[in-house]
């Protein structure tokens, strides 16, 4: 998982996709493939947790490809949430597994659930409205 930084959500609904990310073994092979088949534009950025791909996907949604020890390659998306903390354990009461409690990085919050059939989601709330107890 990433320290990704969206493009700016505060004017995209509460649930709307905001961020598509590909986990993958082949983090070089993965960005050829979708530049040459889509033409989408990477930058590589460096941080904490290694070598990340930003994806310029084309209008607002933006998206990320991060090289880890994923067994195949996986795509998550982010959805914005309102209260990230009320949103997980709202997650959590519906049967999810909670794979990443709510977790701060430099431009927000973000938890990761799986769904009780394998499905996985990244929850994604901006800085600046962190709301705490509400849920």
């Amino acid at each position: 998982m990433t320290d990704f930084q969206p493009s700016d959500t505060r004017d995209k609904r509460a649930g709307e996709l905001v961020h598509l990310e590909l986990h993958t073994h082949d983090l070089s092979g993965a960005s050829t493939f979708y530049r040459e088949l889509l033409g989408w534009r990477t930058e590589r950025l460096h941080g904490r947790s290694g070598t990340y791909h930003a994806l310029a996907l084309g209008g607002a949604l933006d998206g990320g490809i991060v090289e880890c020890g994923a067994r195949r390659p996986i795509w998550l998306p982010y959805v914005e949430v309102p209260e990230i903390e009320a949103m997980t354990e709202r997650g959590r009461a519906l049967g999810a597994a909670v794979l990443l409690a709510p977790r701060e990085g430099p431009a927000g919050w973000r938890s990761v659930l799986a769904s009780s059939d394998g499905g996985e989601i990244a929850l994604w709330q901006p800085k600046g409205t962190l709301v705490r107890g509400t849920g």
